[in-house]
């Protein structure tokens, strides 16, 4: 069978082996792994075959497009595809030390899974609906790994994470029954053929608009992102960990999508918007985080800000710019998940995750504050570390298009950035701990503090290897930008009816 179907299979397997085995839980952890290990080969052996053959097809049951389900995977999606089994793998072999056993005989390997075969869909449908049941599979299993546990703070934040995302599901549907309604079809590629001999500017802006909407809620952007710091501190740390790795990316993949293959009628206008919501997303996002003084909301507050970078560079449409926001996506999901992993670790030896509740991380865990120190020193943009290559790329590509007061905003988000990270290891890691706040650890076991740690060091050394072979990476990026910015091998592949 064609590799594009694997990774939902492997899932949607994993994720019932594990409902099947509801009352044993050592087993749900084994199927887990080893669903997510396969997983990370089949996302290897995908990007392999579709670097070597260019855009791969697969037409479910063989109804060729527009009238069938057609699965494809270009460079972007293959490359989103690894990061998700990668990230997947990580993840989950970090819950095994951390994840309360109560929360796993309420399903959290089933829902691990289901959300993880949410995101693989998303990543390779090429049809509009079947994104939004992809989107929805996403909701569901989100939403029950957000109040899993019962606290009250987790189901306040998952009311608030499920309302706005249920709008913004509407908007999506809304949009596609709309769009159906104009071209008589929802594939992607038939779309955007159909679309662009439409000659009513202002209903396909107006339809771009909605589509905007509802992927900005998705990613979190500017102003559509207040789900986002109300919901990613409520959850397990490994929870908090695959959201930030996952559920925004695929907002932000879907905008890159949809406005560089169906919505290219009136690029001056929507980029412009996306543009300015991004500008706007950075600096809100960094005085948010800058504000606040618990770890995992400092951390969400980030993640707005550097979405912020991620649509602003795919909005200026240029084969560097869009490459820098592909990189700076990868990167992103990387560092801020492993930051969010690196903050339950915290939590288990301190009991808390407040920044005035820590201290002393440096001479106590040394292996710890290493680690940290080049996620968050990745986060805010230093060599050599990838996070300083994906800002020089996007800095390259604003003075290219003459952008210079985007690039201002940019350094400056960076300077603040960097100033929250300093905050964090000086309270946390570098000040020893106040007398008046006794650490409450959660776990003493060394094995299990070895057992996180392996992951965390992991992800530490993908984002410095990221760095070191920054050139490297860089060009498969650009391949991707490239295939994005003049779709004409993913149009001729679907519509053509090529396996």
């Amino acid at each position: 069978m064609n590799l594009i179907a694997w990774p939902l299979i492997v899932s949607l397997l994993s994720g019932a082996l594990c409902l099947a085995l509801w009352s044993l839980p050592t087993w749900q952890r084994r199927i887990g792994l080893v669903g997510s290990g396969a997983n990370l080969i089949i996302a290897l052996l995908l990007f392999q075959r579709v670097w070597g053959d260019g855009v791969q097809v697969l037409h479910i049951a063989n109804w060729h497009a527009p009238f069938g389900i057609s699965l494809v995977a270009d460079t972007l999606s293959a490359v989103m595809v690894l990061m998700t089994a990668t990230m997947g793998l990580s993840v989950h072999f970090y819950s095994w030390f951390c994840m309360d056993r109560d929360m796993e005989k309420y399903g959290f390997h089933a829902l691990f899974h289901f959300l993880l075969m949410g995101v693989y869909s998303s990543f390779l449908t090429g049809d509009i609906f079947n994104l939004y049941v992809s989107f929805e599979i996403m909701l569901i299993a989100s939403f029950v790994l957000l109040a899993l546990g019962n606290r009250r703070a987790q189901i306040e934040g998952a009311l608030k994470y499920m309302a706005l995302n249920l709008f913004g599901s509407f908007l999506f549907l809304g949009g596609a029954g709309i769009l159906y309604g104009i071209v008589g079809s929802l594939n992607m590629a038939d779309v955007a053929v159909k679309l662009s001999t439409v000659d009513n500017p202002s209903l396909t802006t107006s339809l771009a608009l909605i589509f905007l909407i509802a992927f900005g809620l998705k990613a979190a952007v500017f102003p559509f992102f207040s789900w986002l710091p109300a919901s990613y501190h409520t959850p397990p740390s490994a929870v908090s960990a695959i959201f930030a790795a996952l559920l925004t990316k695929v907002g932000v993949y879907s905008l890159m999508r949809f406005f560089s293959l169906i919505f290219v009628q009136n690029q001056e206008f929507t980029h412009e918007i996306i543009a300015t919501v991004g500008l706007l997303g950075m600096f809100f996002g960094v005085l948010g985080a800058m504000s606040k003084n618990e770890l995992r909301r400092i951390l969400s507050f980030h993640s707005i800000s550097q979405i912020g970078y991620m649509v602003f560079a795919f909005a200026l449409m240029t084969p560097l710019s869009v490459a820098g926001a592909i990189f700076y996506m990868i990167h992103h999901s990387i560092v801020k998940s492993n930051l969010f992993l690196i903050s339950g670790t915290i939590h288990r030896a301190f009991g808390s995750y407040h920044l005035n509740r820590i201290g002393g991380l440096y001479r106590s865990h040394p292996l710890l504050s290493a680690v940290f120190l080049i996620s968050a020193l990745s986060l805010a943009g230093l060599p050599p570390l990838s996070g300083f290559f994906s800002k020089v790329f996007l800095v390259k590509a604003s003075f290219v298009v003459d952008r210079p007061g985007a690039v201002f905003i940019m350094l400056l988000v960076g300077m603040f950035t960097l100033i929250s990270m300093t905050k964090i290891f000086d309270k946390g890691f570098w000040r020893p701990l106040s007398p008046e706040h006794k650490p409450v650890p959660l776990d003493e076991s060394k094995a299990a503090y070895v057992g996180m740690m392996l992951p965390i060091v992991f992800l530490s050394g993908l984002t410095l290897a990221m760095g070191l072979f920054a050139p490297y990476v860089f060009e498969v990026f650009l391949r991707a930008a490239e295939e994005l910015i003049e779709p004409t091998q993913y149009l001729q592949r679907v519509l053509g009816g090529v396996d």
